[in-house]
């Protein structure tokens, strides 16, 4: 896979940046010809191979953020997006940009958290709910009141991680 694949790709992400961004949300006119186009250009440059190659990708890309949807972490939107960037560029991309954006995701909470002089107040929270899933595992204990959830739009981290993951050399 070439450096087109990322670029063809990007402005898909740029078009998810902005509208979760202002919306919090990133609409099925964006996800599902990301996905579509992603399985196109792959399958006519590389055949069975390419259609393989996306396959894999946006399956990939699919299920380890649909996991994260499961427990409230991302939106439905992230979800099918990463279908779509995996459908573009393969595995081993996806989940190094899936790697990058939970690194720049952490980043931007604890931002956020220490803007809002509510670290503290989080710590403890996290650290009763790690010790309520070894007694009750139970996933709707991470969805949790919205009030307490911390929520800011994903493509502010996965955009940047997007790029770092282009720029660390990918194979």
């Amino acid at each position: 896979m070439g450096e087109w694949a990322f670029w063809g790709c990007l402005p898909f992400l740029a078009a998810a940046f902005l509208t979760d961004t202002l919306t919090m949300k990133i609409p099925n006119w964006i996800t599902a010809p990301a996905v579509l186009a992603g399985f196109l250009v792959q399958g006519l440059t590389g055949g069975w191979k390419g259609l393989l190659f996306a396959g894999a990708g946006a399956a990939a890309g699919f299920m380890l953020l649909l996991l994260m949807h499961i427990i409230g972490a991302v939106g439905a939107g992230d979800v099918k997006l990463f279908a779509g960037i995996g459908a573009w560029t393969g595995f081993s991309f996806t989940a190094q940009v899936i790697i990058y954006s939970l690194l720049f995701a952490a980043v931007i909470g604890w931002i956020i958290m220490l803007k809002r002089r509510e670290t503290f107040r989080r710590l403890r929270s996290v650290a009763r709910l790690l010790t309520g899933i070894f007694y009750l595992p139970r996933w709707t204990l991470f969805k949790g009141r919205d009030r307490e959830m911390l929520r800011f739009p994903f493509m502010l981290a996965v955009f940047p991680g997007a790029v770092a993951a282009f720029l660390g050399g990918w194979t």
